[in-house]
Formats: C-alpha cells, structure tokens, sequence
C-alpha cells in the first residue's frame, strides 16, 4: 500500500491518493499530538489507484496530527499539521 496526503498542512478535510490493491479494506486513524484518536476512517477499496476525501475534520483543534493507515498487514504513517 502506498498513500499520499495532499498536502500535509490541512484545514477541514484530507485528499488521499491511495495505490493498494482493489477490494481490500482500508483502514485510517487520525491521532492529536498526545495520542489521542481524533477521527478514524474505514472503506473498502474498489480501484487500484484511488482518490478520495476523508472529510469532518473542521471541529479539530489547529496543531499537529499522525495519520495511520493499515491496509491488512501494509501500514505507513505520516505527521500532519491542522491550520486554520
């Protein structure tokens, strides 16, 4: 599995750009800086290169965030900051 975040600097929502292989489960947690999950996300894949939002991020606090994304055994994490 392979995902980029555009960008990293983020307001009310991410754009994901996923390449894993179709008809798997996805699964996304969004943690604050204290570990705390924030938001979690869980689709299935339908294409192999996939673009989508995860949305409902605007009630966050402004600082920084990790993203973890596990796709069975393939997980990638990556910082993330929430501007206003």
């Amino acid at each position: 599995m392979f995902a980029k975040i555009k960008p990293s600097i983020f307001i009310d929502a991410l754009q994901l750009e996923l390449s894993a292989r179709a008809g798997n489960f996805l699964r996304g947690v969004l943690r604050d800086d204290k570990g705390s999950i924030c938001s979690t996300l869980e689709k299935n894949i339908i294409d192999e290169n996939e673009h989508f939002t995860w949305t409902g991020l605007s009630d966050l606090p402004y600082g920084k965030y990790t993203i973890e994304l596990s796709q069975g055994e393939a997980e990638m994490k990556m910082n993330l900051i929430k501007r206003h």
